[in-house]
């Protein structure tokens, strides 16, 4: 059974005539309902308009791909009211809506498909593990590892980095507002560390100032942080000992709302920044450096992140976190307007919400965003600072000959490290051209191959893989049908085949250029 969008209670005055009656919340616009039921129609009966011939990859098949042989992908998701506009927006077709005073206006405030009564949607950080507790005596109890860790940047490119209980970026602690937590650090990493939760309000003997509000924690001891939290909003944890944060050293602390927040978000993601120097010879991190040549989102970097999928219709939370030691990020969602809705520690009042495509998060700051995904495809999503959609921007001087080095090795030998000399013309290699061919970053078919597993890149065009790179994803905005074929089922999806369908839809065929043969 299919529930109802609900609209919210203090937007009732602003709704138009029918939405005031009674028989108009069951029934969408005469002229919407027709487009819609047009819509359906023609992506029922499989229709391409004659163009440009597609790829043996990506060539659009000759049969509806929902077909009920293939799967059981659902044909009706939502209750016919949730085709209609809200005052001239409509969830399901990209426009400008009509009065910009209205609470709808570009999707401000249309409602998701979650209930209010379902509480806030879970948070998802791709990539990222959530930090288990316990409750003792009331208290949410988790215990928290700093030690060093690796993390595999890229298919094959293992570094180095320290961080939390087995993971870079450390698990996401998620709490409700009113709960009273305790983080148990046991420090497992070769010196001392402390534990800062920035940004909450809590009894100073807990702030993690290292020597100024708390002694150090040596390794093999540890430090109980315990207070009741009354913030919500979107928070982190991280070291406060100098320089441990350019190795990695941070996670999330997600404090949903004890009053849902209305209109209610059917997803809820989060993207955490990270820049690392880390030259081609070296699986560690030079904390020292002030220019990077790795860039990570959760951990991972483009195409080994994977894009972010939510459902056609669906309003969208994004959360962004810059942990860059020094660099600031333009971050720009292609294909959508979105609402700022907050920075780190609280959700901003509706009407200070700012319409933008591009939010600029500068270091040790978070910003939210919330849109109404009405516009199918696979959109960009990504920093816009040119250096960070690359990885490994240094000059090329050989293959990583000290794999395996730990960071604590590092530290302790930083006067004696010898410099590797390794000739370029002896290993085959050329210097890199303009603009930079990012030699250090080709990827062998197994490397690709463990990109093009995940779920979530299952039938994007073949060529995606090599246009995202450093601090680049994608987010896919997908119809019910096909958001099931892809996160969904075990279904082997052809590499364009979901891009081409969301074109046969939504695009315009005839102009759809196929990706060229021979990508793998």
């Amino acid at each position: 059974m299919c529930r109802l969008a609900r609209v919210p209670h203090d937007a009732l005055g602003n709704l138009t005539n029918r939405f005031r009656n009674p028989l108009a919340r069951i029934m969408p616009a005469a002229n919407n309902r027709r487009e819609f039921l047009k819509t359906g129609s023609l992506a029922a009966a499989g229709l391409w308009a004659s163009g440009a011939p597609a790829s043996a990859q990506e060539e659009p098949p000759a049969e509806p791909t929902t077909s009920p042989d293939k799967t059981e992908a659902p044909t009706a998701t939502h209750p016919a009211h949730v085709e209609a506009e809200y005052d001239g927006f409509s969830r399901y077709k990209p426009g400008r809506g009509n009065d910009p005073e209205s609470p709808y206006y570009l999707g401000k405030l249309v409602p998701g498909f979650r209930t209010l009564e379902a509480g806030p949607a879970p948070f998802d950080a791709p990539q990222i593990p959530k930090l288990p507790f316990v409750m003792k005596d009331g208290v949410k109890e988790f215990h928290l590892v700093p030690q060093p860790v690796q993390r595999e940047f890229l298919p094959g490119y293992w570094m180095n980095v320290w961080g939390f209980n087995g993971s870079m970026p450390g698990p996401t602690i998620e709490i409700t507002q009113g709960d009273r937590i305790r983080i148990i650090v046991t420090n497992e990493l070769p010196e001392i560390v402390t534990v800062h939760l920035h940004g909450f309000e809590m009894p100073v003997q807990y702030d993690g100032a290292d020597t100024m509000t708390q002694n150090v924690i040596p390794p093999g001891k540890e430090f109980i942080y315990e207070f009741d939290v009354h913030e919500e909003g979107t928070f982190f944890y991280h070291t406060h000992v100098a320089m441990q944060e350019a190795f990695g050293m941070v996670g999330w602390v997600i404090v949903h709302p004890r009053k849902t927040f209305d209109p209610p978000v059917d997803r809820d993601f989060g993207l955490l920044f990270q820049n690392f120097f880390i030259p081609p010879n070296q699986t560690v991190a030079d904390s020292m450096r002030m220019d990077w040549n790795w860039h990570t989102i959760n951990g991972r970097s483009g195409p080994y992140f994977p894009p972010l999928v939510c459902k056609h219709g669906e309003r969208v939370r994004v959360r962004l976190l810059n942990f860059s030691p020094m660099q600031h990020h333009p971050i720009h969602m292609h294909g959508h307007t979105f609402w700022l809705t907050g920075h780190e520690g609280a959700r901003a009042p509706k009407s200070a919400w700012i319409p933008r495509n591009t939010e600029l998060i500068a270091v040790a700051q978070a910003s939210n965003f919330e849109f109404i995904a009405n516009n199918p495809g696979d959109w960009m999503f990504h920093c816009h600072m040119v250096h960070h959609m690359m990885n490994h921007m240094v000059e090329q001087v050989g293959p990583r000959i000290r794999q395996g080095t730990s960071v604590d090795r590092y530290l302790a030998n930083l006067n004696s490290v010898p410099q590797a000399v390794v000739s370029k013309t002896a290993l085959g290699e050329e210097p890199p051209g303009y603009p930079q061919k990012m030699q250090g970053m080709h990827m062998s078919k197994e490397s690709m191959d463990k990109i093009w597993a995940a779920r979530e890149m299952k039938g994007m065009r073949a060529p995606v893989a090599m246009s995202m790179a450093g601090l680049m994803t994608a987010m896919r905005v997908l119809p019910a049908d096909l958001y099931h074929r892809v996160m969904e089922t075990d279904e082997d999806i052809p590499k364009g085949e979901i891009f081409a369908e969301i074109v046969r839809r939504f695009g315009d065929p005839a102009t759809y250029q196929p990706a060229p043969h021979g990508m793998h």
